[in-house]
Formats: C-alpha cells, sequence, structure tokens
C-alpha cells in the first residue's frame, strides 16, 4: 500500500545565485535582474531601469532552506533550474554565454555539496546555438548536469526554426533532458491587468512550442530527443482535437513540414503535473498517459504547488504503482537517471 513516504523527484524547480552582478554596468547596456536584499531573508529582483520583477525569499537562493522545506514536504530530489526571466536571449551573445556560465556554475555548486538531493539544469545562450551547444556540452560533461532548461521560444524564433535544429540535434546526441519553460509571454502588452501574462500567457506559450515542435517536425527527426513540458503541458491538451482538426482540415497550412498527424506524438515528449486541479490531473492523464508525466511543483514561487505531490496523491483510484511512476518514475526516465 503506498504510504506516502516513497521516493518524490520534483522536477520542476527554480534557483538563484544570493547574489548577482550588475550586468548593466559590465555589459554597458540595461535590460538585466539583480537582487535588492532589502530584508533579512527577503531580496527583490529588480530591471535595471529600477522595475520591480518580483520579491524572493531565502529558499530561492539558500540550499539549506530548501533541504528543509523538502524534508517537510517529502521531497527526496529537487531538479533546479534558473528562473526563466534570466535567460536573457535578447542580450548580445557573448554576454548571454557569460550570464549562462556564470548560473550554471552556481547550480553547479549547489548540486556538488549536495548530489543527493540536488540534480542540475543548466541554461545557454539560444540566441546564438552554436554558443549554446559549446555551453550544453559544458554542462554534460563537465558539470554533470542531466540536462538544460530552455524558453518556449527564442526571440523572434519559434522552437521550430531551423536555425535552432543544430541545438537539439546535439542535446539528442549528448542524452541531455530539454526542460521547456514559457517564457516573453506573447501578447503580454495587452495584459496588464490581473496577472494574465502569468494566468494567459503561460498556458498560451507552452501550447505554441509543443505545436512548434510537432509541426516543425522536431520530435520527428530526433526520436530520442528527451522533452519535457512545463504546466501540464499549457493549453495544447485542451486544445488538442482542434489542434488536429487543424491538421486534417488545412494539411495546406499545418502539414507544410511534418505530414504526420499530431496525435502521432503524444507519448514522445512529457510534461509536469502542475495543473493546480484534480480534474485538470486526470484530463492530463488521460491525455498523455501516466507515463509520460513527472511531478513538477514550480517551487518557491506562490504560483506553484505548495506540497510537492499533494495533487497526485489527492486523485482517488490511482494505483501505487501509478503514484510511484508519477512521484518519481517518470523523472527517472526523462532525466536518465533510472539505473542511478
Amino acid at each position: 500500500m503506498w504510504d506516502g513516504t516513497e521516493m518524490k523527484i520534483d522536477i520542476h524547480t527554480h534557483i538563484l545565485p544570493p547574489d548577482l552582478p550588475k550586468f548593466k554596468e559590465k555589459f554597458g547596456y540595461g535590460g538585466f535582474i539583480w537582487l535588492d536584499h532589502h530584508k533579512p531573508c527577503h531580496a527583490r529582483m529588480m530591471m535595471d531601469d529600477g522595475k520591480f520583477f518580483r520579491e524572493i525569499e531565502s529558499n530561492c537562493w539558500d540550499p539549506l532552506q530548501r533541504i528543509r522545506d523538502c524534508d517537510q514536504h517529502g521531497v527526496s530530489r529537487q531538479v533546479l533550474s534558473t528562473v526563466p526571466v534570466m535567460f536573457s536571449y535578447w542580450a548580445k551573445s557573448g554576454d548571454g554565454l557569460e550570464i549562462s556560465r556564470f548560473l550554471n556554475d552556481h547550480i553547479a555548486s549547489v548540486v556538488d555539496k549536495n548530489p543527493k538531493r540536488f540534480i542540475g539544469l543548466g541554461t545557454v545562450p539560444l540566441q546564438d546555438p552554436k554558443l549554446a551547444i559549446g555551453e550544453l556540452e559544458r554542462c554534460k560533461k563537465e558539470l554533470g548536469f542531466a540536462g538544460v532548461q530552455i524558453g518556449s521560444h527564442v526571440n523572434d524564433w519559434n522552437l521550430n526554426d531551423e536555425k535552432l535544429f543544430p541545438f537539439f540535434e546535439a542535446a539528442e546526441a549528448l542524452g541531455a533532458s530539454i526542460f521547456v519553460h514559457p517564457w516573453d509571454m506573447m501578447g503580454a502588452a495587452k495584459m496588464q491587468k490581473y496577472w494574465l501574462p502569468w494566468l494567459v500567457g503561460m498556458p498560451a506559450e507552452i501550447s505554441l512550442a509543443i505545436c512548434s515542435m510537432i509541426f516543425g517536425g522536431i520530435f520527428e527527426r530526433l526520436p530520442k530527443l528527451r522533452v519535457c513540458f512545463a504546466h501540464g503541458g499549457g493549453a495544447f491538451g485542451a486544445t488538442l482535437g482542434r489542434i488536429e482538426q487543424g491538421f486534417l482540415s488545412r494539411p495546406d497550412l499545418c502539414a507544410i513540414d511534418n505530414p504526420h498527424n499530431p496525435r502521432k506524438y503524444i507519448g514522445k515528449f512529457y510534461v509536469d503535473s502542475l495543473v493546480h486541479d484534480p480534474l485538470a490531473l486526470k484530463t492530463i492523464l488521460e491525455i498523455y498517459g501516466e507515463n509520460q508525466v513527472a511531478l513538477g511543483s514550480d517551487y518557491p514561487f506562490p504560483l506553484g504547488e505548495a506540497i510537492p505531490g499533494k495533487l497526485i496523491e489527492s486523485v482517488a483510484g490511482l494505483s501505487d504503482l501509478t503514484l510511484e511512476r508519477l512521484l518519481s518514475g517518470t523523472a527517472l526516465e526523462w532525466l536518465d537517471l533510472k539505473n542511478e
């Protein structure tokens, strides 16, 4: 019988270094994030122009606090990735590489000190795919990361853009896991109230990423590529019928790069469990299959799951084998750590 004490691996957590350089002073132009530690155990993420971005607490940078929280909630291991605003794809290529290396070295130091509790995902300067491949190789071969986190698009490129294909090709060859997270949300200028970029834009961004990779033939051309999409696959699952109907009714528009029905790729990629609602979780399990869904909480942010795994454990009728798969088995498979 499942007693809730078995292994839990949280694949969707974010971390920052305790201090960030003033990149504007270093690079000579703005747009970067810095931290204002305005009171104990709290910091403001600030833009260079003085605009407030987000309040964070010490669990965003303190590994010991993270471990205490994990112990409290029964989480065995966290997969660490940067906060997506730090992707900085808009920056000059060399500067983007320097930022990536700084963030990756920090995550590596946290993992090295706590290898049984943390798994690393790096970040790479995708605005320059050649530099991104080099940093991906460093993440895998030197830092020992499972893979990298990337954004749902790269400036004006969607993920099907041919300029990005060599990066995905390299990731497959290296056996690197890829976690796709929304960022720089579409339509944000029209959604200034009610936190709508996070509530509406994020689910749309993930559907954009999935559709781009399917219609662009990425999964067809790279069948061994291991990709997981954040936030339960966003709006993709709920609109899969419409997406398929578009393919069937207008292949002249939808099937120009890949002749196969989008449903062919269900089971070819993973999603996390961060959907906040038992009915929604049941739905994504039906759409994607239990073998494709992994625990993800978006720790330590308030739009995430406060007690990682609680939603999964709240769904009635799941077998012990399914619970084990959702809470750790899928993560181990996606991260290629099944035999660890």
